[in-house]
């Protein structure tokens, strides 16, 4: 994977801050705040169709229900559209390494390999070397879209994107000015957090965050292991739930479905090989006992999803892990970017880049399907400590910590991959980015509520099939 910054990171900071201002002249800043579809704007309902072309036929329709239930639930699983409608947009050319999928609810409590909560990006299905606007607009659209579900007026709904693009800009000049190390070691942990809550003396967001730190550190390996497990005459073994949780042994009562063992676990030896060695030496101490096919999120509903489930010295000792399919990014068909031998790779690697602290059992693969295609997948652990943001739930005021918190851990990750230099120059001191983000997180929310209705459309009309589960 190449690094964005390769072309700028060499020269001294006087002339990188050159080229970010330089960057204005074909795109300037002001410009991003329009958007209008264009008469050869793709259907969206058929950009969602191409996409199931190649899910599990049985899930899609699942997919389609929880898209269908809101506007925000829609935008969540419409990066695919997204992607095709920033595309032909002005470009700064300033490339990042991208989330790809920045909404608000890929922003959560996590708990890094030294056992700390920390807050940052959670999802990198789709990430990508790109302009990094293109996060920035998915974000600042995604707190209108969840403003709106929330009856918030139009002035609190700019209001919460201007917080979440100042926190961005603001933080990115603090970043300029800082060694590359330090830039890298750079985490928003709890604590850190909760000094930011306090600054703001919001009592009522002090009190959720502490809420949502103990909760997510009680989302453990042991309480999913508890709750996805039974005790059967075999030992422990994945509890169904179907259609969203189907163990193996209910997969393999189908004929077709004869040889689905031998293939997971030929998954599992090859995802042991990407592993550094001490880990790689971990894994030894566990044997797979049990997996079964997992529906999960709302944009991946479809896509082959495994849990593991391995024991070690004793039914008391698991390890929950989570094989999810990889495909191409959706952002590939508009980047013109390079090509990737495994896309659980490009995960992978996307993830490393710009998350600061991974799952220690985060890993890629290969496996070749029963129908003879080669499907890549990556690999982490199923739950760990992990804290959900609820936007739905948040008021005007606790909806704009969440998006000034948002805002900064994106700054962050760009700048990991990025050139902060170049991009803190382009934004400039002043507020005429916020501004033209705003206006365009308008414009597009119209648009994602056009597409919602489409979809429903397309529902009422049999051209899709939804479920409701």
């Amino acid at each position: 994977m190449t690094t964005p910054t390769a072309f700028t990171a060499s020269l001294p900071p006087a002339e990188r801050a050159a080229y970010g201002r330089k960057a204005r002249e074909r795109a300037p800043r002001s410009c991003h705040g329009w958007y209008e579809a264009g008469q050869r704007r793709d259907d969206p309902v058929g950009l969602l169709e191409r996409q199931s072309g190649e899910r599990v036929p049985a899930l899609v329709p699942i997919r389609y229900g929880r898209m269908l239930e809101s506007p925000f639930r829609f935008y969540r699983g419409a990066a695919a559209v997204m992607a095709a409608d920033l595309a032909p947009l002005p470009s700064s050319g300033l490339q990042v390494q991208l989330c790809g999928d920045a909404h608000p609810m890929n922003f959560r409590l996590l708990a890094s390999p030294e056992r700390r909560l920390v807050f940052d990006i959670n999802d990198f299905d789709e990430t990508l070397p790109g302009p990094f606007e293109w996060d920035v607009k998915r974000l600042a659209a995604g707190f209108v879209i969840a403003a709106r579900a929330n009856g918030f007026s139009a002035k609190e709904q700019n209001r919460t994107v201007r917080a979440c693009v100042r926190a961005y800009r603001e933080r990115m000049r603090e970043f300029a000015g800082m060694p590359a190390l330090d830039i890298w070691y750079a985490q928003d942990d709890a604590d850190h957090v909760g000094q930011l809550l306090a600054a703001e003396a919001e009592e009522e967001a002090g009190h959720r965050l502490r809420d949502a730190a103990a909760k997510a550190r009680t989302r453990t390996h042991s309480r999913a292991f508890a709750k996805l497990t039974r005790v059967t005459a075999e030992g422990r073994r994945i509890a169904p739930d179907p259609p969203l949780i189907t163990p193996l042994g209910d997969l393999l009562a189908d004929p077709s479905e004869a040889r689905r063992e031998e293939e997971l676990r030929s998954l599992v030896n090859g995802y042991a090989r990407t592993l550094q060695p001490e880990r790689r030496h971990l894994l030894r101490h566990y044997r797979l006992v049990d997996m079964a096919r997992k529906v999960v999120g709302v944009g991946s509903v479809g896509t082959r999803c495994w849990v593991l489930l391995l024991l070690g010295r004793d039914d008391d000792d698991p390890l929950l892990l989570q094989a999810k399919e990889a495909s191409e990014s959706v952002l590939a068909p508009h980047t013109g970017g390079e090509r990737h031998d495994n896309q659980g790779r490009r995960v992978v690697t996307g993830q490393r880049l710009i998350q600061t602290t991974s799952d220690i059992f985060l890993g890629w693969t290969h496996v070749t399907g029963l129908d003879g295609k080669g499907r890549d997948f990556y690999v982490r652990q199923l739950w760990d400590w992990k804290g959900i943001a609820r936007p739905e739930t948040m008021g005007p005021g606790l909806l704009s910590l969440f998006a000034r918190l948002c805002g900064a851990c994106l700054a962050r990750a760009h700048a990991r991959s990025g050139d902060p230099v170049a991009l803190a120059a382009y934004l400039g001191g002043g507020d005429r980015f916020d501004r033209a983000l705003a206006e365009f997180a308008q414009s597009y929310a119209d648009q994602n509520e056009r597409d919602h209705e489409a979809l429903a459309a397309a529902c009422r009309s049999d051209r899709i099939t939804a479920a409701r589960l």
